[in-house]
């Protein structure tokens, strides 16, 4: 699988709306998990907010996007990011990109294994550009299968 660069998008709280409305227009495959599903709830009133989805388009288009919690920030107009991901077979690569990217950054997440099995990190550049890179893996023991 190669690595694969695509835009992630935030939404406040319609995060479902949004991505079944791309959906309609792009046609394509939308799966959609949330923070209860994957048991991330830090909040419960926010448990059935979008933690993750992924439109994966006949055309080939990947779009990502989340709700945001009301622990992290949520600036309409910024609500984008940019997200790099793989398999097992592109983590040198993928780690690569994330060495680069975090000079002078201001790492906001660190690349390391998460509770849906991939090593995961997120960042700003010292362009004020957000990356998220993702290297898909083994689920952690007892963690949800999504």
């Amino acid at each position: 699988m190669p690595a694969t660069l695509n835009p992630y998008l935030s939404f406040k709280d319609n995060a479902r709306d949004a991505m079944t409305f791309y959906q309609s227009v792009l046609g394509g495959n939308l799966t959609i998990s949330t923070f209860d599903e994957l048991h991330a709830a830090q909040d419960p009133s926010e448990g059935q907010l979008v933690m993750h989805s992924q439109l994966e388009t006949p055309s080939g288009f990947t779009l990502m996007g989340s709700d945001t919690p009301s622990r992290m920030e949520y600036q309409p107009g910024t609500n984008f990011s940019i997200s790099l991901s793989g398999g097992p077979d592109t983590e040198e690569e993928l780690r690569g990109y994330w060495d680069g990217l975090s000079d002078g950054a201001v790492i906001s997440m660190p690349l390391e294994k998460a509770i849906w099995g991939a090593t995961f990190g997120m960042l700003t550049d010292k362009f004020g550009i957000a990356w998220l890179v993702n290297i898909a893996g083994e689920p952690m023991p007892g963690a949800p299968q999504a």
